[in-house]
């Protein structure tokens, strides 16, 4: 009796590989990335902190203390800013 001719395997589009992980598979993998990629973000964005951003009064804070105005002129532009504030705020400080 004549042996039968092998059977011919037939690759999907993916390749033989990906056709044997299942769903739990796929769900575990997409999970991993997402997780690589939130801690690349995560350490990125503490490598790389936001400065924060300066209000007018620490500016003229730091421009006194830098001796780039001297105290009279601080004084001056000080209640400026507290009259502007006072106006815009409706008196709150």
């Amino acid at each position: 009796m004549p042996t039968p001719a092998p059977r011919e395997q037939v690759e999907t589009a993916m390749g033989p590989w990906c056709g044997q992980m299942g769903a739990g598979g796929w769900l575990s993998m997409i999970a991993f990335w997402v997780v690589v990629v939130v801690v690349v973000v995560w350490g990125v964005s503490r490598l790389f902190p936001a400065q924060p951003v300066a209000d007018a009064r620490s500016i003229l804070d730091a421009r006194l203390a830098a001796g780039d105005i001297d105290p009279a002129t601080y004084r001056a532009v000080r209640e400026e800013l507290a009259a502007q504030s006072a106006t815009t705020t409706g008196g709150r400080p």
